[in-house]
């Protein structure tokens, strides 16, 4: 991917969240994507544009068309930084487990 931040700063906005969660189904078309928002189509070719250089869509030509659709690379890439912070978490728990499961034994013993 381009840029995990810009990535991010992309998926900050709700409106592109939704965008990206209809490109989940399929391709699809600006006008298609702008129905149902409330704004224009030029604001929807904003928030496009956004996601297009934050690599987590892309487009193509299609006559006057230009369909829209998800890059899966993006996704798997954004996935695999977040497994990259799951697994450092569980490691943390993990520890803290083990410390807990130390005083508990220790405070079992104590109190025989």
């Amino acid at each position: 991917m381009r840029d995990l931040d810009a990535a991010f700063s992309a998926l900050a906005d709700p409106t592109r969240r939704a965008i990206l969660a209809r490109l989940a189904l399929g391709e699809a078309t600006v006008m298609e994507l702008a129905e149902p928002f409330e704004m224009s189509q030029p604001a929807v070719s904003r928030h496009l544009k956004v996601l297009e250089g934050a690599g987590l869509i892309s487009r193509r030509v299609e006559g006057t068309k230009r369909p829209c659709r998800l890059e899966p690379n993006a996704i798997e890439e954004i996935d695999r930084w977040l497994d990259r912070l799951r697994d450092a978490l569980e490691k943390n728990f993990n520890r803290l487990d083990g410390v807990l499961a130390e005083l508990e034994a220790k405070e079992g013993k104590e109190a025989q």
